[in-house]
């Protein structure tokens, strides 16, 4: 039975091992048989200088334990016996020989030992000299043995003195070259301690600022309350009051003046009480909306002390990075934000914080199984919003489009999610792209290789191309022209599409199979390609020769690539990585892990500060732009009950997608559950 939990894999450049060249130069490769069956290289070093008649013809290597044949040609003894083992001839004259044919050449066994021994006395230091002296037996007296051994010992002396100097030469380096690191290591303290002095200074006065603006609040608020609550008892007085009188007036003085007043004070009594009441019951609603917000306070304290070294690399950077701009620029942040007297680097790192600090958890509001009665494969390939956020569409191995009302998911009752749209495809789809202009348009790319604009209110394709050979992981349409869209193929080809012609635009071949295509949503100029390459090219369509830059980084094949905004391009890889790239300085500036991913399509999805990504333990990843490590993270249900463990734990999350810049996310996995996420606190 067909596996459809598997998920189609992203493609991996598989390299072919290269047998090494043989050497080409019978020089380079020139071997003897010398003794013993060893085989020893010939030595260079001597041959220029030795006569080519000391050199054995089979081996050309200095003879040893010559031997002359019959027709006057010298061999070592063991290349010859060897050579006549195999063949009965002269490897010189081609003359009949056998071993009885062979004499010792003793005159050439001399000279090659008096050659050598020159050649070694040439070379030799004086110390092997003395030594070969001494063993040969040399007469040496014992005054000269002093004197000897008095030069040694002066001489062993020096030798330990100026090894004694450079060690200390090389310790002084490093102490110096240590000192100098650690006085910029100090220096860079210090500076960033200025930072963090001025900024303290800064949050506190602007902290100060925000306590009187509240005292003022509350002042203005105890004074319309207190307003109120004589307002309310001079007219209870007047009331009671009035009716006393007309009681009295009735009885025709029933009443005495005294016990008026007491009455009236009884009444005051009872009024003033339940003011009190009320302002009690405001000031408990005080100091509980306070409770909770200090509750709400030291959950964000403990996410940024889960976080701090990440948090503080990032005010650091951010700190400095003010500080290093030009000061016509610093100038013009200032002027921006001196409203609130901080830096630029430090309103931007706040912005952080906040963004960082506000979630802590993902959750669910809707969910709805994109699988039908007649397709057992339920993966969803792919999954995306329309320009308005109207809508969205799934597309997967099902062999359809379908497109949902995203208010009716989330408000209507679970079983009645139904799509609005469904079309049929002929092939298994892997991508789907929204038309950013015109609301109506949908293109999707296909495992055959098919690249198709749909019309989705009259359900038809309006265009389709068939250009690529093989399957077709990727499409995407230019957010700055809503008639040309990108494809990228497993036959190494990205194509440029016009929706008002038949054929590609452009065509640029690549080594390996294309993964991912995306234009930069600035510009329609430009596009990231992922490749199964390990790299990121960053092309420029009007040339198309070479790449504007190649990001190299991970390990793995490239699957995905986002951008955040015009200079911000965010990767994923079967390296179980995400990246964040600079297209404008063409620098990485950060790499995220946390999630798994090492074969399958798990999806990544952008905003302008959130980046999230699938995992092959089917959970969500949520990270923070700045922050390395991931915000939070959702796990997806158990499996339904028939489900084997082994089948349990082969489901992936294959889609994801913001929902614009708001906390909601799309969110589907490869058996077919589709859930709507939005982080909370």
């Amino acid at each position: 039975m067909e596996d459809f939990s598997a998920g189609p894999l992203v493609p991996a450049v598989v390299k072919s091992e290269q047998s090494k060249p043989l050497a080409a130069d019978p020089s380079a490769a020139t071997v003897g048989v010398v003794s013993g069956g060893e085989i020893f290289p010939a030595s260079d070093a001597l041959m220029p200088e030795l006569d080519k008649d000391f050199l054995c013809p089979i081996c050309m290597q200095i003879i040893k334990d010559a031997f002359l044949t019959a027709c006057g040609h010298s061999f070592c003894y063991m290349c010859i016996t060897t050579h006549l083992r195999n063949k009965s001839d002269c490897p010189c004259c081609g003359h009949y020989l056998t071993n009885s044919h062979l004499f010792p050449n003793f005159l050439l066994d001399k000279l090659l030992k008096k050659t050598s021994a020159r050649q070694i006395s040439r070379t030799a230091t004086p110390v092997e000299h003395f030594r070969h002296a001494l063993e040969k037996g040399c007469d040496v007296t014992i005054k000269e043995l002093d004197t000897l051994l008095s030069l040694l010992a002066e001489k062993k002396r020096k030798m330990e003195q100026e090894e004694a100097e450079r060690n200390m030469q090389i310790l002084l380096d490093f102490l110096h070259c240590l000192r100098k690191q650690k006085v910029d290591e100090l220096k860079e303290v210090q500076t960033d301690l200025q930072f963090i002095k001025e900024d303290i200074s800064a949050v506190e006065k602007h902290r100060m600022d925000l306590y009187r603006a509240r005292d003022r609040y509350s002042v203005k608020l105890r004074m319309l309350d207190d307003s109120g609550g004589r307002k309310s008892w001079h007219s209870s007085m007047d009331r009671n009051g009035t009716g006393l009188m007309s009681s009295s007036l009735n009885l025709r003085g029933g009443l005495s003046s005294g016990s008026l007043t007491k009455k009236n004070e009884g009444k005051s009594q009872i009024s003033s009480h339940g003011y009190g009441v009320q302002r009690k019951d405001a000031v408990s609603g005080s100091e509980s909306q306070y409770v909770n917000q200090s509750g709400a306070a030291l959950v964000r304290k403990k996410r940024v002390h889960t976080q701090f070294n990440d948090l503080q690399e990032c005010y650091l950077r951010k700190r400095r990075h003010s500080a290093d701009k030009p000061h016509d620029q610093q100038e013009t942040d200032t002027n921006l934000i001196s409203r609130e007297g901080y830096t630029a680097g430090l309103e931007d790192f706040q912005s952080v914080l906040t963004t960082f600090t506000r979630y802590s958890r993902l959750r669910v509001i809707a969910e709805l199984r994109h699988g039908d009665l007649f397709h057992s494969a339920n993966i969803v390939s792919s999954i995306e919003f329309d320009r308005d956020d109207d809508l969205f569409a799934t597309a997967g191995v099902s062999r359809s489009i379908k497109v949902f009302d995203f208010s009716g998911v989330v408000n209507e009752p679970a079983d009645s999610h139904y799509p609005v749209v469904e079309m049929s495809t002929r092939s298994k789809l892997s991508c789907l792209s929204w038309n950013k202009y015109s609301k109506n348009q949908i293109a999707s790319s296909d495992y055959e290789g098919i690249v198709t604009v749909w019309d989705v209110t009259t359900r038809k394709s309006l265009m389709e191309y068939e250009e690529h050979e093989k399957r077709a992981w990727s499409v995407d349409f230019s957010r700055t022209d809503p008639s040309m869209l990108v494809s990228g193929s497993d036959d190494c080809k990205v194509k440029v599409w016009c929706t008002r012609q038949e054929a590609s635009v452009l065509n640029i071949d690549m080594k390996a199979n294309i993964c991912c295509v995306k234009y930069n949503p600035g510009s329609g100029n430009y596009i990231a390609v992922g490749s199964a390459d390990h790299h990121i090219h960053y092309y420029d369509l009007r040339n198309i020769s070479r790449p504007v830059h190649v990001f190299s980084g991970h390990k793995k094949a490239v699957s995905y690539v986002k951008f955040l905004s015009n200079d911000e391009l965010a990767s994923a890889s079967t390296d179980s990585t995400l990246r964040l790239w600079d297209v404008k300085d063409n620098v990485p500036v950060r790499t995220f892990r946390g999630h798994a991913n090492e074969k399958n399509f798990v999806g990544l999805t952008v905003n302008s500060e959130y980046i999230a990504c699938g995992s092959e333990t089917n959970e969500v990843f949520v990270y923070h732009k700045e922050i390395s490590k991931p915000v939070t993270w959702h796990k997806f249900g158990s499996p339904e009950v028939d489900d084997t463990e082994d089948e349990a734990g082969s489901y992936f999350i294959s889609a994801v997608c913001w929902k614009s810049d708001s906390p909601t996310i799309l969110t589907a996995n490869s058996q077919g559950t589709i859930k709507v996420l939005v982080l909370a606190a």
